[in-house]
């Protein structure tokens, strides 16, 4: 059974890739936790941060964002000290203010799933990879989301996160053709009227 390369070496790695990677997410909670995720990869590997995540689940609350929205100075202080998650204060201050745009933008009316999926027109990108090589960081779709996270308030947000982002919530098939999951991915999207 083929996998895409970067998913081999240890077995929460392949879980990941095999149950998770690609496959269409459209819950605002879910989306919301998986964008800070990637922020706080910034200038690691996913493989450090998805061994983390539990911890990262249990000291940020859940990503519940009313929750992580109201930090102090003392759960900050706290977070910084926790060895279980990247203790770096420029994230976990980003992390509280995305929990604060969050907000707002559902505030004002918007779904933050419908706010993300908007850069993809609402229906998974389709690419067929033959190699690592050819897939890009970067795409002018998520420049566009990148500069719209930006305007509303989100940190560590650039293209490159974006897209990392975009791949993750399934908004890109970026599965490698030869890779066992691309067509499992393709043949999975539902719309989000339709999904289960």
């Amino acid at each position: 059974m083929e996998r895409c390369s970067w998913s081999e070496g240890f077995d929460l790695y392949r879980e990941y890739h095999d149950r998770e990677w690609g496959v269409p997410l459209y819950d605002d909670h879910a989306l919301f936790e998986l964008l800070n995720l990637e922020g706080a990869q910034a200038g690691l590997s996913w493989a450090t941060i998805l061994k983390k995540r539990a911890r990262y689940r249990e000291v940020f609350d859940g990503f519940v964002p009313f929750l992580i929205a109201e930090y102090g100075d003392e759960k900050i202080a706290a977070l910084l000290a926790d060895a279980g998650i990247v203790r770096n204060r420029a994230k976990i201050l980003a992390t509280i203010q995305n929990a604060q745009a969050y907000l707002a933008l559902k505030a004002g009316g918007s779904s933050f799933s419908d706010f993300l999926w908007q850069f993809v027109d609402d229906v998974p990108i389709q690419n067929a990879w033959g190699s690592m090589v050819e897939v890009p960081t970067k795409t002018s779709r998520s420049d566009a989301m990148s500069k719209a996270l930006t305007k509303a308030g989100f940190k560590f947000v650039g293209s490159t996160i974006c897209y990392a982002f975009m791949q993750s919530a399934g908004m890109v098939n970026d599965h490698l053709t030869s890779c066992f999951r691309h067509d499992e991915v393709k043949n999975r999207f539902r719309h989000p009227q339709f999904a289960e």
